[in-house]
């Protein structure tokens, strides 16, 4: 099967449309949390992933945005954005994300936002916080968002007292072999390495392989919109940057 793994789509359709529009067909869609926050179409965001046969796992806006984590924890800019979309979502919307799941394990994949060890909250930035979270999993690979950067951390011994860091090769299909892996697929609506491209990865379970991609969208429909919407304009500014 082919599965289209993506993550931290904030509420920016104009991204996730593109993305599905590069991937092509897939058999199933695995989201690792975040559909919302920051940008203009939460609910353009969550009905479009309902509509497609998926999976999908609780980020720290998505709980933000439907109250089950205190807002008082986000910068002002998260928190007044969160404020809006909850103000925007239907019913039907906001109870989907309320359902969410922290984890969910698939095969030999473990899926969740943060971090194993935290999956809401945690950031995996650093191979030193890899290690520590390769011991709060069973499965032998681990997809993360929350970042919103792509990278494979590697670990190297099975006592997992080591790890690295790999940077993804770009549409290039990596064969996943024994070695265990934490992936992040980076961000679909707000990229933050420096490349304002839309970022996802595809898994083929039968060649055993992932690839990371990056896509072009229209970011200054998706910046018109949160104009209009008088969304904070940082926010808004950032989407050319991919910072």
């Amino acid at each position: 099967m082919r599965y289209l793994i993506l993550s931290d789509i904030h509420s920016n359709l104009e991204a996730f449309e593109a993305v599905l529009e590069d991937a092509g067909p897939v058999d199933q869609v695995w989201c690792l949390g975040d559909v919302v926050g920051y940008g203009p179409d939460p609910n353009g965001c969550v009905a479009r992933l309902r509509s497609m046969d998926h999976l999908c796992v609780a980020g720290n806006h998505d709980w933000a945005t439907v109250g089950k984590l205190d807002l008082s924890d986000f910068n002002p800019d998260a928190r007044e954005a969160n404020l809006w979309n909850r103000e925007q979502l239907t019913p039907s919307n906001l109870a989907y994300l309320e359902s969410l799941p922290e984890t969910l394990v698939q095969g030999d994949f473990t899926l969740l936002h943060g971090s194993p060890r935290h999956p809401i909250w945690e950031y995996i930035i650093y191979a030193s916080t890899a290690e520590i979270n390769f011991e709060h999993f069973d499965t032998l690979y681990c997809l993360v968002g929350h970042t919103h950067t792509p990278v494979i951390f590697r670990q190297q011994r099975d006592d997992g007292q080591s790890s690295e860091a790999l940077a993804p090769l770009l549409n290039k299909p990596r064969e996943l072999g024994s070695e265990r892996l934490i992936i992040n697929p980076g961000s679909v609506g707000q990229p933050r390495d420096g490349d304002p491209r839309a970022s996802y990865a595809i898994l083929d379970d039968e060649a055993r392989t992932l690839e990371h991609r990056r896509v072009s969208y229209p970011w200054e429909k998706t910046q018109a919109k949160m104009m209009g919407q008088d969304l904070p304009l940082r926010l808004v500014l950032r989407l050319q940057y991919g910072w």
